[in-house]
């Protein structure tokens, strides 16, 4: 079997960016572990049941990793957060201030509203079609 375990999403700071995915998106923190060189290993999932992809949040390091914080993926959706109820972590996320980017969209494929996390990447909010 193989699979993507984490994928690394690179962040100013570690405590800001997971009260973001806590509080706001309501991701559950899985891990928060210090590292001997002043960096933390710090991993969010979307729910307790979580068996997909996980994030792992990075505080960048140097310049080059700085710059693209919140432009990961030049300006497109880069990540998908999958929904079973549209409406009620869309008006979650209106509620905790989460930009969003547009009006939910009902296309052949499910519900969609494309949002920002707190940084500026572009996600897609998405409840596929049954």
């Amino acid at each position: 079997m193989r699979r993507i375990p984490l994928v690394t999403l690179v962040v100013d700071d570690y405590d800001e960016a997971v009260r973001f995915f806590t509080a706001a998106l309501g991701f559950r923190l899985a891990e928060d572990t210090p590292r001997p060189d002043g960096s933390r290993w710090v991993v969010v999932e979307p729910d307790a049941a979580h068996t997909g992809t996980a994030l792992l949040l990075a505080r960048a390091k140097g310049e080059a990793q700085r710059a693209r914080v919140g432009d990961q993926t030049g300006g497109r959706v880069g990540f998908f957060l999958y929904t079973d109820d549209f409406a009620r972590d869309h008006a979650r996320m209106a509620d905790a201030g989460v930009t969003l980017l547009e009006e939910p969209r009902h296309e052949p494929y499910g519900s969609v509203a494309v949002f920002q996390d707190l940084y500026g990447n572009r996600w897609d909010l998405l409840q596929p079609s049954a």
